[in-house]
């Protein structure tokens, strides 16, 4: 078998990382490989050469129209996990969404999405308020490692702030280059803005239909790295390691697993789908509504719990 992230060098689908590279899908009898950000994970997921995928549960409509061809397995945590960082001398307070106006902000494509649902909820009018998303500058190291890209966009004059995961975020700020001005997952912005997604394991419907033993392995996996990082948040370093994290993100790996493992849980409720689903349609990425059942493979259910 064969599992890939959305995106390695982060604490945002960490967990299912960690479970093929702590051996915990091997002693589910789930024999898997890890894979560094396949290039077209939607066409891999379709052709059977990637069996399993962790990404932001939202962007399996990118790839799977209205959720036809694929389900979500279980929740690798929960809620939106994005965060605005801010240049430091700005000194704005943070949680104060109103001081996004006049602000250049670095965002990638896909994360933008979320962006600018999040402004729009937040009575932020991009022109009215002389927004600007700008896009981010490319990396200065390998593909693999986006974690400095916010710095760079401030220290070059890029953006006033950039969005980002909790690994982009706390390099800046640990850099002295920025604060936080918006922690989504901990409630700050719009109330909606929490829902609009969270990091999950997806499979394609035939996947979970011709191997419905190694889909309930993969999910126990799952549940068991999430035990375990709670219990243990240094392991996550030794996961750093095996992939070759560069050293700085290494050394910062371990303290965004043991802030985030609050939100270590693998069930999916309907709540957190109709915020999902919600969203979808708003930003254009869901052209109809639909039933939980066909977004979640429901028959786990009963493994996210241990």
């Amino acid at each position: 078998m064969r599992l890939g992230v959305s995106d390695v060098v982060s604490p945002s689908y960490f967990v299912a990382t960690a479970a093929v590279e702590l051996g915990f899908f091997k002693a589910e009898g789930v024999d898997t490989e890890f894979v560094f950000e396949p290039k077209s994970a939607g066409d891999e997921i379709r052709a059977g050469t990637l069996d399993f995928y962790g990404l932001s549960a939202y962007l399996g409509l990118r790839e799977f129209k209205d959720w036809e061809g694929a389900k979500l397995l279980c929740a690798l945590s929960h809620h939106a996990y994005w965060f605005m960082g801010v240049r430091k001398e700005l000194g704005i307070k943070k949680g104060d969404v109103n001081a996004i106006k006049g602000l250049r902000i670095s965002a990638s494509g896909p994360p933008g999405l979320l962006l600018r649902q999040l402004l729009k909820d937040a009575d932020i009018d991009l022109e009215r308020d002389n927004v600007r998303i700008v896009s981010p500058p490319a990396p200065r190291t390998g593909d693999h490692n986006r974690a400095g890209v916010g710095v760079q966009a401030i220290e070059e004059g890029i953006a006033d702030a950039f969005w980002g995961n909790g690994m982009r975020c706390e390099y800046a700020v640990r850099h002295g280059v920025a604060t936080v001005l918006l922690d989504i997952r901990r409630g700050d912005g719009p109330p909606s803005a929490r829902g609009y997604t969270f990091p999950a394991l997806l499979a394609s419907d035939r996947f979970i239909e011709e191997h419905p033993e190694e889909a309930a392995g993969a999910v126990r996996a799952i549940v068991r790295t999430q035990q375990a990082l709670k219990a243990d948040p240094s392991l996550a370093t030794k996961v750093g390691q095996q992939l070759h994290f560069p050293a700085e993100e290494t050394s910062i790996i371990a303290d965004l697993i043991a802030r985030d493992s609050l939100y270590y849980d693998a069930s999916i409720s309907e709540e957190a789908i109709a915020g999902v689903n919600g969203f979808a349609q708003r930003i254009g990425l869901l052209s109809k509504p639909v039933p939980y059942e066909h977004v979640v493979a429901t028959q786990f259910a009963p493994l996210w719990k241990a």
